[in-house]
């Protein structure tokens, strides 16, 4: 794994460090996997309603992957956690705002053992950060926007490295699909695949000597 600048004092979860608290999700949030099984999902779509910068397609994203989800690869319909802006959504816990975000992205890998198959898609905004701690060639961070950003900030690829990324246990599988601007190396992983449909090949990059924003 890639070495982040993400400071961690004891261990990762309910502790401090330099990007803020992670908080303790509610039990409402966290499921039983004896219930739900070994697989489980976050899908988070964000419109950004009355703003100039506005999305229309990010509806059908998040419907499209619970279906393909539910009708290709066999997860339950309760077993995916989905957050959305929409005006009539009265669960302020349902709402993709930034401490909602990280806090689903702790329920996401918690308690998640060898075997397991987990899924993270957010398609909203995205966009480069100047970084600040030294450990991007390109001296920009990439981000995603939740619905708040303006308020309370955007989540760092650090960040989501930290949260969803570090705590992979061995054996367990992971897929993130990031539809958004700057979305190629916010995971902060430590390759990247370069794939050439013309030439017919694929090359894997080495991200901890070179960030590149795609």
């Amino acid at each position: 794994m890639m070495t982040s600048s993400v400071n961690i004092n004891q261990g990762y979860y309910g502790t401090t460090n330099q990007f803020g608290y992670y908080p303790q999700p509610p039990q409402s949030l966290r499921p039983s996997y004896h219930i739900y099984g070994s697989k489980i999902a976050v899908l988070c779509r964000i419109r950004y309603h009355g703003k100039s910068y506005r999305l229309k397609g990010s509806v059908n994203d998040v419907k499209c992957m619970k279906y393909f989800l539910i009708k290709e690869f066999g997860f339950l319909s309760d077993s995916i956690l989905m957050l959305t802006d929409d005006r009539d959504e009265r669960n302020q816990l349902r709402t993709p705002t930034k401490y909602n975000i990280q806090m689903t992205m702790r329920w996401l890998i918690e308690g998640s053992q060898s075997g397991d198959s987990m899924v993270f898609h957010f398609s909203g905004h995205g966009t480069l950060e100047m970084n600040m701690y030294g450990d991007e060639i390109d001296g920009f961070d990439e981000a995603i926007c939740p619905v708040d950003y303006e308020e309370q900030g955007k989540i760092l690829d650090d960040e989501i490295n930290a949260a969803i990324v570090r705590p992979l246990p061995r054996g367990a599988k992971f897929h993130a699909f990031i539809d958004a601007c700057h979305s190629g190396t916010v995971l902060g992983l430590a390759f990247v695949c370069k794939m050439n449909s013309r030439e017919g090949y694929n090359t894997w990059e080495d991200q901890t000597s070179v960030d590149t924003c795609m």
